[in-house]
């Protein structure tokens, strides 16, 4: 594996200089900055080689491995195949406290092949993409990572830096088998990032979402000959779904509910015995979330009986609305700031005035060098990194490393990561983590605030319950 051998040859000749003190080698920014530039390249190869491999949740081997070939040649102890999940891992440097951890993801989309270029274009052979930019999210949290493995030895500063390799975020919940197996419960502050279109680290809400595949169970029949004999499955899918439709205009105006029909028969003829559909149900708090689910139970029970099928449902994840930390956000904001946006060469910027041919909603040509003013920004998506933040503080951000106006989930998304604009957002995200951890390191009273702030948003009675209940990694959900 050429990137790996390139890579561990250069971290190996890294750690093995003598171990300066701060007062000879600068202060935490300037030496995780030294680093992560003296690396750049070397790193760019590892998100580029993920980008190629594009392995979606938990199909994730080669990407997984990669990553933490890079942590252990960097000094860490590795944990690999944590919580049930072959492609999860754990890493860790230092001793002693505090602890801050890094999450990294890695995994791709199906169904969004595109090559890096600025139209539309298959990959022969590819049927998944990075089109939420995993491959950047876990290069770059590695990298920082490995960056304050550097500057803790070098300053002789006490602590661990943990990062997590956390796998299926699109639809898999990996984080919150972890969070489920205690693999937070020692950590004082967790620290993560996300591809996007802007650099902004305004704290962010997300969408509380339980998601199941429900599989109904019918009677095959000659479709003409003997239809009475048959009871159809893909009726009783059917059924669900314009009962939910109707039930749209009675939920909260927030919430969310899609689906897709995932099995609906073979063939026109045959009363379809089986049919499958895949429902995600989203909402900003966890309480109506669950209330909006018990309703949507309710019309696959319903369905079943009317069509004279049966039903069961599996629970393919859960996850919490996040709860973001403004005192680790303002930090990271302020390093974001110190650090700054980035320009685009000709030749990208030729690349960005096609790919923005192709958006709805184009934002202008330049705004990647600025960073966004604070603001609380209200809840799209959702994510897995929200379990993590009910547990322990936690904080993320945005780098622009798509076109300005890209949308997560596009191919628009898949090529521009597979370019120097992807890498370039990728650096300043690697940056801005590596600075902000050795902050933390430095002042525990940024530790000790953010964790005020967890337990009053929180409550004095919380207690964490997973959302998925007791069920193992789906480890098969993408197959």
């Amino acid at each position: 594996m050429r990137v790996a051998r390139v890579l561990n040859l250069v971290l190996l000749s890294v750690f093995s200089l003598p171990v300066l003190s701060a007062a000879q080698d600068g202060d935490a920014a300037a030496v995780v900055s030294r680093f992560l530039n003296a690396q750049r390249t070397d790193f760019e190869e590892v998100a580029l080689r993920i980008w190629d491999w594009a392995e979606v949740g938990y199909q994730e081997e080669q990407s997984s491995t990669l990553l933490q070939e890079q942590l252990t040649a960097g000094g860490f102890s590795v944990d690999a195949g944590v919580a049930g999940m072959p492609t999860g891992f754990v890493a860790e440097w230092g001793s002693g406290s505090p602890v801050i951890g890094i999450l990294a993801e890695f995994d791709a989309l199906p169904g969004v092949s595109q090559a890096a270029v600025p139209e539309p274009m298959e990959r022969e052979g590819v049927g998944a993409g990075h089109a939420c930019g995993h491959h950047l999210f876990g290069t770059a949290s590695v990298a920082a990572g490995l960056a304050i493995r550097d500057w803790l030895e070098r300053s002789g500063t006490p602590g661990r830096i943990r990062v997590y390799g956390t796998p299926a975020e699109e639809g898999g919940a990996g984080k919150v088998y972890m969070v489920r197996e205690g693999l937070f419960a020692d950590v004082d502050a967790v620290l993560a990032w996300h591809p996007g279109d802007r650099n902004d680290a305004s704290p962010g809400d997300s969408l509380a979402n339980l998601s199941a595949k429900f599989r109904f169970r019918g009677v095959s029949a000659h479709a003409a000959g003997a239809p009475d004999q048959g009871r159809s499955a893909l009726d009783a899918v059917e059924a669900m779904n314009f009962m939910v439709n109707m039930m749209r205009e009675h939920v909260h105006e927030r919430s969310r509910i899609h689906y897709v029909i995932t099995r609906g028969g073979e063939a026109p003829n045959v009363v379809p015995n089986f049919a499958e559909v895949y429902y995600y149900n989203r909402h900003p708090s966890v309480e109506t979330a669950r209330a909006n689910w018990e309703r949507i139970l309710k019309t696959a029970d319903a369905a079943a009986l009317g069509t004279g099928t049966r039903v069961e449902h599996e629970m393919i994840h859960g996850i919490y609305n996040i709860l973001p930390n403004e005192h680790l956000g303002r930090l990271l904001f302020e390093n974001m700031k110190a650090i700054g946006g980035f320009a685009y060469t000709d030749e990208e910027r030729a690349f960005a005035e096609e790919i923005q041919k192709h958006l709805q909603q184009p934002r202008p040509i330049g705004s990647q060098e600025e960073v966004m003013d604070w603001a609380r920004t209200p809840a799209g998506g959702s994510t897995d990194v929200a379990d993590v933040s009910w547990v322990v503080p936690t904080a993320q951000f945005r780098t622009a490393t798509w076109v300005p106006g890209t949308p997560a989930h596009s191919w628009q998304a898949v090529a521009c990561g597979g370019t120097s604009i992807g890498l370039k957002g990728m650096h300043l995200a690697a940056q801005v983590l590596a600075r902000t951890g050795a902050n933390l390191f430095e002042d525990p009273s940024y530790l000790t605030a953010a964790l005020a702030e967890l337990n009053a948003a929180r409550g004095p009675d919380f207690v964490y319950e997973p959302l998925l209940g007791d069920r193992p990694p789906p480890l098969d959900y993408r197959r």
